[in-house]
């Protein structure tokens, strides 16, 4: 009876503490800035292919992604994408933009570890299950694709 009392207590407690969110202006932000980046990742491939002509379209896309790793880091250095993201959510998550963010932000946070064990381990704390579990997938897919 008293493990009841006691979950139900901590439930209450744990309901008291967790932030209100309101779910439609949530996802209208994280819509709308989700779709700016993408649309400056447009924007971007369009100008290089605007400035190189002769370039094919596959490596200007390249280009485009390694400017917009580079945007999202700087911010992060700067501490601008964080604001971003609070105020986005998945809106800045999900692009490549979010994704350069979780490298970045570990290496920063933990620099006064040292180079080896601060940047380097700690950079792909949350990137490397993702880089880890992509390889594997496309793996598996590229087997199975092999045998049918």
């Amino acid at each position: 009876m008293d493990e009841i009392k006691r979950n139900q207590a901590y439930n209450r407690y744990v309901k008291a503490k967790i932030p209100k969110t309101h779910a439609w202006p949530s996802l209208f932000n994280s819509f709308w800035v989700g779709g700016v980046i993408c649309c400056l990742g447009q924007g971007i491939n369009d100008l290089i292919l605007l400035w190189f002509p002769n370039m094919a379209e596959q490596n200007a896309w390249a280009y485009t992604l390694i400017v917009l790793i580079f945007l999202a880091s700087f911010l992060t250095g700067i501490g601008i994408y964080d604001k971003i993201g609070k105020f986005a959510g998945g809106g800045s998550i999900v692009p490549i933009t979010g994704f350069s963010n979780s490298i970045t932000s570990p290496a920063i946070e933990f620099k006064h570890e040292g180079i080896i064990y601060g940047i380097f381990v700690k950079m792909f704390s949350i990137a490397g299950p993702v880089i880890v579990t992509g390889v594997i997938s496309s793996f598996i897919v590229g087997i199975i694709y092999l045998f049918i």
